[in-house]
């Protein structure tokens, strides 16, 4: 079935653009209480969570996703601003039959967006997707329940404490992070309150920054899509260690003493090599997508171990782990998927585990975080109006000129984004040259393809 609204992270869009609008968010959460009871697993408890990022629409689409679920009769506990992976544990500790994530993770706060989870804390699978599609341009007023059989609305103000709980569960007992200096960069996103909190119960000595949301400041210069703030105040603060979450604190980017930036690659490949000597890694190895870097693939070889690899989104991630066997995955973006503790991407579940290695190494985090060295990587997005660019003739033969130029000596990666009308133009190789001229190149021939007859 072709997707009319889910793409590869719920609904996303611009803010009061269609299908982001209040309407939408009401016939959202209409349409999967209906298919809840009908279609899918039933209803067992006919209850939903509902929590959101601190964007400004969050208020409207919250209230509307609300509304939809009481008018159909479902209990509905507002949670407020939380990371999203709190969401997903709430809905499986609070024993929901859906859990809501309002958030446009890290895109800019103008846009917003709907993530589903099931009862299991997984994100919703693609038959329940499609029977709530199958119902959003239909007129569902027949499907309302009598009076006597509305829901109600209530909060819950202790969920960010019972997250807080949650995440220092995962951290090793007795360990604590006494003697480190940690900048939290939390994005003036879901995370910034429980981010510095939970380092500090845990010793640390916490650095907030990105701790003062105003509605319209989410990732505007700052968390993990723009760290140049946080490598900085890293160096001038004499910090261990910077810590980087997105708008909903579902990817983590670390920066060490020096003030380099560190990617999900080097921190799986940490993890990856720690729980390996522990004897907890499963699977043989990790799960990561086609974005990650060739170097992380050729260390785990040296290792023993398997890279497998998915195409990008940490559904995709998640799937193939769930499939094999695999208790570690994740993106170089930084989502990272530990299966031990939680069902989906967690960047201050990942910052902990992390944490706990460095405590017991010993090292610096310039030392302790950089355990392969990557090859030359480059990305570009182009950006389109319309239409489908890599299905012209031109761009196809460019993509064969492209392939044959880096005779096997690196990858190329091609794709549209899921979430914007990008393509995203990404190669890498031991000649660097060589990947930024086949990059350009093939940017050239997109835009060309792009451009309006």
């Amino acid at each position: 079935m072709t997707r009319k609204y889910f793409g590869t992270d719920g609904i996303r869009g611009r803010t009061n653009t269609f299908p982001m609008t209040a309407d939408m968010a009401l016939k959202v959460a209409m349409a999967a209480a209906l298919s809840l009871r009908d279609d899918h697993v039933g209803i067992h408890q006919n209850r939903a969570i509902i929590g959101k990022d601190t964007r400004l629409s969050g208020y409207m689409l919250e209230e509307a996703m609300a509304a939809g679920f009481v008018a159909m009769g479902m209990e509905t506990i507002l949670v407020g601003p939380i990371p999203t992976p709190a969401i997903a544990m709430l809905t499986r500790s609070l024993r929901a039959d859906v859990g809501v994530m309002i958030s446009a993770s890290h895109n800019p706060y103008e846009d917003n967006g709907i993530k589903l989870f099931g009862a299991d804390g997984y994100k919703i699978p693609d038959t329940l997707e499609e029977a709530i599609e199958a119902r959003l341009d239909q007129d569902m007023s027949s499907d309302l329940p009598e009076p006597d059989f509305i829901g109600k609305a209530s909060r819950l103000d202790d969920a960010q404490g019972r997250y807080i709980e949650f995440l220092k569960n995962s951290f090793p007992k007795g360990l604590s992070l006494e003697g480190l200096k940690i900048v939290v960069d939390c994005a003036h996103g879901a995370a910034y309150k429980v981010a510095p909190q939970v380092l500090w119960e845990l010793e640390a000595d916490v650095v907030p920054m990105g701790i003062y949301p105003n509605g319209r400041n989410i990732n505007a210069g700052c968390g993990a899509t723009a760290t140049q703030a946080l490598q900085e105040r890293v160096v001038a603060e004499k910090a261990d260690l910077g810590i980087a979450l997105d708008g909903d604190a579902d990817r983590l980017i670390m920066v060490d003493e020096r003030g380099a930036r560190i990617d999900g690659d080097q921190l799986m490949g940490l993890l990856a090599r720690r729980w390996n000597e522990d004897g907890r890694l499963r699977g043989g190895g990790l799960v990561a997508t086609v974005m990650s870097n060739l170097g992380l693939e050729r260390y785990m070889r040296s290792l023993g171990l398997n890279l497998v690899r998915t195409p990008v989104g940490d559904r995709h991630v998640v799937e193939r782990m769930r499939q094999d066997g695999y208790n570690l995955g994740g993106e170089q973006s930084g989502h990272m998927i530990m299966s031990d503790y939680g069902t989906t991407g967690d960047g201050l579940m990942a910052a902990l585990q992390v944490l706990a290695v460095l405590k017991q190494q010993s090292f610096p985090a310039s030392t302790a975080l950089n355990v392969f060295t990557p090859l030359p990587q480059v990305l570009k997005n182009v950006r389109f109006e319309s239409g489908k660019p890599l299905e012209a003739e031109s761009v196809k033969k460019a993509l064969a000129r492209a392939e044959k130029s880096l005779n096997g000596g690196g990858r190329l990666v091609v794709r549209p984004s899921g979430t914007e009308p990008l393509i995203r133009v990404m190669a890498e190789g031991d000649n660097p040259e060589l990947v930024e001229s086949v990059v350009s190149d093939l940017c050239v021939a997109i835009e060309q393809a792009a451009k309006p007859a």
